[in-house]
């Protein structure tokens, strides 16, 4: 199993910011199986407190994410769900949306352009 690097944490996953009931995380970098588990950790931690009814992640800065990458972001959609929260995927970066169009996961995460309209929804 591969362990969570704080540090890289940090550079992989902005300090969560929060909107009324959303958070928002801004992502950098390419996301593999090499610090997936980062950002499974921060995203996580970010939701240690009172459970959002929004979760905002801003892809702007990801040129790139495999499978594993993928399975992180589901496994928050699963988290969400019950709680009758909702994931929204902001500024994707047209390889990521190609990825996620060909997954077919761009029918169940919300793809907002900006984070103010993710926040308007």
């Amino acid at each position: 199993m591969i362990m969570p690097d704080p540090k890289a944490a940090q550079e992989l996953v902005s300090p969560p910011r929060t909107s009324g009931d959303a958070i928002l995380l801004s992502i950098s970098g390419d996301i593999d199986l090499h610090n997936s588990p980062e950002l499974r950790t921060a995203i996580f931690q970010a939701m240690s407190g009172r459970p959002p009814k929004k979760f905002v992640l801003n892809l702007q800065r990801v040129s790139y994410m495999d499978s594993s990458a993928v399975a992180v972001l589901v496994e928050l959609l699963q988290k969400m769900r019950p709680l009758g929260g909702r994931v929204f995927l902001v500024e994707t970066q047209p390889r990521v949306r190609g990825l996620l169009e060909i997954a077919r996961l761009n029918s169940i995460f919300i793809l907002s352009a900006t984070e103010e309209e993710a926040l308007a929804k």
